[in-house]
């Protein structure tokens, strides 16, 4: 085995099962979030020795990872997006608060436009700084704060029942 293919081996065990939550969390599916990864995996690995050498794996990774996203729903047909999630106002005890926010996040983010989503994924979720997020999705740093800006106002449209939690993080 050659020492590229240890490395990226070494790499794919180390940051899979991140790459698989962002993939996730751009996605909302874990199966397209699987084929995700996967598919980015596979462009990356013939690349492997250049990504390297470059200096910075998880940035070519991210990009490429969000980059594929983007691939795949411009050839998707507009969905229509899901009805506003059923809110119980009592409140929920022990641990299925957290279970409660954690579906409440992922039902909001799947409303998102999907540059907005990414936007919010990558700095909320991988806690990336204005600019790696640009590097990451091509854009200008100004984007990337108006997107973030957009997406958390919308979100605070769709989902009321997390501003709390968005006031938090803002």
């Amino acid at each position: 085995m050659d020492a590229d293919r240890q490395s990226f081996e070494a790499y794919v065990q180390a940051r899979g099962p991140g790459l698989s939550r962002h993939a996730y969390l751009l996605t909302g599916d874990h199966h397209l979030a699987e084929d995700l990864v996967q598919q980015t995996l596979l462009r990356v690995a013939g690349r492997w020795r250049r990504v390297v050498a470059d200096g910075d794996p998880d940035a070519y990774v991210r990009r490429a990872l969000y980059h594929q996203h983007v691939s795949w729903w411009r050839r998707r047909t507009r969905q229509v997006p899901e009805a506003p999630l059923d809110v119980n106002d009592q409140p929920v005890p022990d641990a299925a608060d957290a279970v409660a926010v954690t579906l409440a996040v992922r039902a909001a983010l799947g409303r998102l436009a999907p540059r907005q989503r990414a936007a919010i994924v990558l700095r909320y979720f991988a806690d990336l700084s204005d600019a790696q997020i640009a590097d990451t999705l091509g854009c200008r740093v100004g984007t990337v704060k108006s997107q973030l800006r957009d997406g958390l106002a919308r979100l605070r449209v769709l989902a009321p029942e997390l501003v709390d939690l968005l006031e938090v993080r803002s």
